[in-house]
């Protein structure tokens, strides 16, 4: 397949800059696979579209303060993403600078915290810091938001680009379809008889890597560390599973198709592949030529992608991590 096959226009306007006043204030459109039908709804509806054979499973990673600003020893500034801790003072990131920094160039990082560049592993610079990294991201760090929301973090941000339930530090990027849920709408969805289950996955910093390969079987995904707990394998036998986010589908989807619970996943789901556990979906709105695009496109159907997307741009749905939700049942 063609990356344009999975390109289209959206005005500028639409893409959202800040959350809604309230999480659930966000708008639904209902997507059913099979039939192609479309439903204008509010995020406050969902609730009424599960009952007691759902099974909700929710990402609960946490967002870390990944972005680092400094300088170089040249005197040149770079912007530091951490991808992931490795050590007590070493990290793997993706750093944006004038020039590529070489093995051995030194850093200084916020107030004064010296490191400096070893290497390249899996496409990410390697650093080593001269104080504990964790230390140094929860002092000098910051939320780091999508390059396409065009104000820096602020305490609003730290709060809103968070999920209510996010539990476990390790993700440079949220669930951004878990941002819509608040505490009150969780327990309706319990009260109704569904069940809520949790998974992790440390969403990683190539999920703000476009696709670049013409041809997208060419495409190569960025490792990620997911869990699928036994407790949460359990919960869903004999129910509806939906996956609230694209991260939990993969989590889901890469446990059942290597039978591990926990490791690194570089699953790159496209039309094609066939799903083994998720059969609902709520997702957020994904950018041209992204491989969530195409995730979503393998779930509902591309012609089906196509037409609710040109509806959402119609109907000025809000786009991307601060925008609306889409709840899509699985095509045939």
């Amino acid at each position: 397949m063609k990356l344009a096959d999975f390109d289209y226009e959206l005005p500028p306007q639409l893409i959202a800059q800040h959350p809604a006043h309230m999480r659930t204030a966000s708008r639904l459109l209902h997507l059913d696979g099979r039939t192609g039908a479309l439903r204008d709804l509010r995020f406050t509806e969902l609730p009424d579209l599960v009952n007691a054979r759902d099974a909700l499973v929710l990402n609960d990673t946490r967002v870390i303060k990944a972005r680092l600003l400094g300088r170089k020893a040249s005197g040149g500034k770079f912007e530091l993403l951490i991808e992931r801790i490795e050590g007590e003072h070493e990290a793997l990131g993706l750093m944006r600078t004038s020039h590529s920094p070489r093995p051995g160039t030194r850093l200084m990082i916020g107030d004064g915290v010296a490191a400096e560049v070893l290497g390249r592993k899996e496409g990410l610079y390697r650093v080593r810091l001269s104080e504990a990294v964790a230390g140094v991201l929860e002092r000098c760090g910051s939320v780091p938001l999508p390059p396409y929301i065009t104000h820096p973090p602020g305490s609003g941000d730290a709060e809103r680009y968070q999920t209510v339930f996010a539990k476990r530090p390790g993700a440079v990027a949220a669930p951004t379809a878990g941002l819509h849920f608040d505490q009150d709408i969780l327990k309706k969805i319990q009260d109704k008889g569904a069940r809520i289950a949790k998974i992790t996955l440390h969403v990683g910093a190539g999920t703000f890597q476009p696709v670049r390969a013409e041809e997208i079987e060419d495409h190569r995904m960025h490792l990620e560390r997911y869990e699928v707990p036994p407790a949460t394998d359990a919960s869903l036998q004999g129910r509806r599973v939906l996956a609230v986010g694209t991260t939990s589908l993969r989590a889901l989807e890469s446990a059942a198709l290597t039978g591990t619970r926990s490791g690194e996943t570089g699953l790159f789901i496209y039309p094609g592949f066939r799903f083994r556990v998720v059969e609902r979906l709520l997702t957020n709105f994904h950018l041209p030529k992204s491989s969530l695009l195409m995730l979503v496109s393998a779930f509902a159907g591309m012609e089906n992608i196509r037409r609710a997307y040109a509806h959402a741009i119609e109907r000025r749905y809000r786009f991307f991590s601060y925008g609306d939700a889409m709840l899509i049942e699985r095509a045939p």
